[in-house]
């Protein structure tokens, strides 16, 4: 059986025209090669050089030479892919995220990452928390950044960052002369209800609520009544970041919790080396992409 390591001793042999050459080359010992290129020439039933010395080939040698390069090359290529996918710098990441993290962050990280590793390719969508999950879990995407995530034994959890949430208001509001603003300033100030309003304390919240004239779940139309001067609203720092040139965000004084930033990808060997690295550098790079508008993840 002729083997594929023939083939490179061949070549290296062929092209060095020489046995010291090729054995320094391949860092052997010249007596490995000779004793290679005599099983090559016995299984191929004829010499593939004119002489011991190695220098010039045979009718069979020039033949076999062509032959034996295109395969040698072509293993070296495929291994050279097969290292470069082991190793994370090429393949397929699908990667979906919450549409506040995916315009405001998330540009300036796959470019940083494709810069590094331009063999990767990038699939991304942007989704609310549940179709994030949803999808993870039915294997259409490899990863998601989403709202407090929960881990399960299928799923790993890695928090990238912590975004405070605080008061939303038109600019020209009396509440945005201020540095923050208190739950008991609230009190005499029109708020808009929205989901998001569930991570308030139980005691204001309920007041907020029983006061409130207007429950919007959408934050495009949220945000278009808090324009209008409808009110104010409670939401996190890096959604109204998105508004800055019409609206205000005023952090809350009190110790309020914050919505939490996570990145949720398959746990273990199901997730391939390319995801396992865009993983690895969303963990390290996502607070510093943010420009200050995302805090270090809280401990505990």
């Amino acid at each position: 059986m002729i083997k594929i390591e023939m083939l490179r001793v061949f070549v290296e042999v062929a092209r060095a025209g020489s046995l010291v050459v090729a054995a320094e080359r391949l860092g052997r010992v010249p007596s490995a090669l000779s004793t290679s290129l005599k099983q090559l020439e016995e299984h191929l039933g004829a010499p593939l050089f004119e002489s011991e010395r190695k220098s010039h080939l045979t009718p069979l040698g020039s033949f076999t030479l062509e032959v034996a390069s295109r395969e040698v090359a072509q293993l070296e290529r495929s291994i050279a892919s097969l290292m470069a996918f082991a190793q994370g710098q090429t393949g397929e990441v699908r990667l979906a995220a919450v549409p506040s993290f995916a315009t405001a962050v998330l540009p300036a990280l796959v470019k940083a990452f494709l810069d590094a590793r331009p063999g990767i390719r990038l699939e991304i969508y942007d989704m609310d928390s549940a179709a994030i999950r949803s999808a993870l879990r039915e294997e259409r995407i490899d990863a998601g950044i989403l709202s407090d995530g929960t881990p399960d034994a299928e799923i790993d959890l890695f928090t990238l960052a912590c975004d405070p949430f605080g008061i939303v208001m038109r600019k020209d509001h009396p509440l945005a002369a201020q540095k923050s603003v208190s739950f008991a300033e609230l009190a005499d100030t029109d708020v808009i209800v929205n989901p998001l309003c569930r991570y308030l304390p139980e005691e204001p919240k309920q007041e907020i609520e029983r006061r409130a004239r207007l429950h919007i779940q959408n934050t495009t139309a949220l945000l278009a009544m808090v324009r209008a001067g409808l009110g104010v609203t409670l939401l996190p720092r890096l959604v109204a970041s998105q508004w800055s040139a019409s609206i205000a965000f005023r952090p809350l004084g009190e110790d309020l919790p914050v919505r939490q930033l996570d990145l949720l990808v398959r746990a273990g060997a199901r997730s391939s080396p390319a995801t396992a690295a865009f993983a690895a550098f969303l963990q390290s790079e996502t607070l510093a992409a943010s420009g200050g508008l995302l805090d270090p993840p809280r401990p505990g």
